[in-house]
């Protein structure tokens, strides 16, 4: 399970341009009108191998006309409250202020690893202001420059020195059982999908969209499975997430997910694939987790024709391009239709992640596919693909091709050979990794 770094501040500070600088993506929005960031922005950080989940939080604002207050501001104490680290980032051009004091008084209480950030030292003259923040009594300020990269890498490394040691006794003792994970937007048919599942009413199920509040293992033992099954609360839109114990709960799946190795993604039938949909699935894929689709409720649709079926498979597939291999199911949680075939479809998965390829088979199958269609060649030199090996161990299928010029073979040369790797092999619902190294 990732670990979680949240960043806390004032508004206006650069909080969401160092997000996107940490996270290499342009996924918060940053303005200099201040109170621009209301809702959390998650993301995935990777450096020098460690990698953790970074969280975006609006500005810290006491006394202000702004109506969103109070929501914005029990929204960073529950993200100080989850996070196992904090970045708490203050303004070098602006110096300490009363808001900055305030803060780190809450951050000291929280006896949380706290790193302090001085931000935006976009040029030498700005390095002399950095002094006066050792008044916040939370050790050496970091000056960096989220706009332009200054000093994050030093950060990143202080971050990952500072992370805590992971704690994992939420999922104690279930590491060698596999995890399939539930998730979908509220109302979605999560609860009576497990309560049907295991043939009982153990998780409430209402029509009232977010009744789930908490992430559930059940252990499911019976005809020849065993694994942990894991009930999620729906997640919603961020701006539509206004309760505590929800956003608490949306942070839960999200470590879910993160924790499991199958990832069920529940779809409404009756109301087709959504944008939801869309950002479920790529939190899915950003943390590399094996994925089975089933559109539930399908006793509501009137028209089960294979056209139908048809149309819905070619539009969910299109929304999830470019990955596409994964098994689609119809459903019904209600009437029990089919509900078996999706334990033993995520169990099929399972083990499509953890399927290993002989080298020599894998070089007699992929020599053939590279001389059929070798990378094209760059600057007039030309790649050539020596061998390729499968990476034991690790969490995803990984391939290694050894090659004279790694650096010069294209995303699309990448895709192609996955898909040859697809189409010799069974990884259907998993992610497949590829990485090129020089032959020496």
């Amino acid at each position: 399970m990732s670990q979680l770094v949240a960043i806390v501040g004032r508004p206006n500070v650069g909080k969401s341009t160092l997000f996107n600088r940490l996270t290499q993506t342009r996924t918060a929005i940053v303005d200099p009108t201040a109170g621009t960031t209301r809702d959390r922005q998650y993301g995935k950080v990777d450096w020098n191998g460690k990698e953790f989940s970074i969280v975006d939080t609006g500005g810290w604002v006491v006394n202000s006309d702004d109506v969103f207050e109070s929501e914005i501001n029990k929204q960073v104490e529950l993200a100080i409250e989850q996070a196992d680290e904090i970045l708490f980032v203050v303004d070098s051009m602006g110096g300490v202020t009363d808001l900055d004091d305030h803060v780190a008084e809450i951050l000291r209480k929280s006896r949380k690893p706290v790193i302090l950030v001085a931000n935006k030292v976009d040029s030498n003259e700005w390095v002399y202001n950095i002094p006066e923040f050792y008044s916040l009594g939370l050790g050496d300020p970091y000056p960096v420059s989220a706009i332009n990269g200054y000093g994050t890498g030093d950060l990143l490394d202080e971050v990952v020195k500072k992370l805590p040691e992971k704690d994992d006794s939420e999922t104690e003792n279930l590491d060698d059982i596999p995890k399939f994970t539930i998730v979908g937007r509220p109302n979605a048919g999560k609860s009576s999908l497990i309560n049907a599942f295991i043939g009982e009413d153990r998780h409430i199920v209402t029509d009232i969209a977010g009744t789930t509040r908490d992430s559930i293992y059940t252990r499911y033992n019976k005809f020849g499975f065993d694994f942990y099954i894991v009930d999620t609360a729906g997640i919603r839109k961020k701006n539509k997430v206004n309760e505590d114990i929800e956003y608490y709960s949306v942070i839960r799946s999200i470590r879910a997910i993160e924790a499991s190795d199958v990832c069920i993604l529940m779809i409404d039938a009756t109301r087709g694939i959504e944008a939801q949909d869309v950002a479920i699935f790529s939190l899915i894929q950003r943390n590399k987790k094996g994925l089975v689709v089933v559109v539930n409720k399908w006793d509501l649709v009137t028209n089960k024709s294979q056209t139908a079926i048809d149309t819905m498979e070619k539009a969910i597939r299109s929304r999830f391009a470019p990955f596409d291999d994964f098994p689609i199911i119809f459903a019904s949680a209600l009437t029990k239709q089919r509900i078996f075939k999706v334990l033993e479809t995520a169990v099929k998965v399972y083990d499509n992640r953890r399927r290993t390829v002989p080298t020599s088979q894998l070089n007699s199958v992929m020599r053939e596919v590279i001389e059929a269609y070798p990378p094209p060649s760059n600057k007039g030199k030309f790649i050539k693909i020596k061998y390729v090996t499968m990476l034991k161990g690790a969490p995803v299928p990984t391939f290694i091709f050894f090659c004279n010029l790694p650096q010069w073979v294209k995303e699309p040369y990448r895709r192609y050979l996955e898909n040859k790797i697809r189409e010799n092999w069974d990884f259907s619902g998993t992610p497949i990794q590829i990485f090129m190294r020089d032959k020496n």
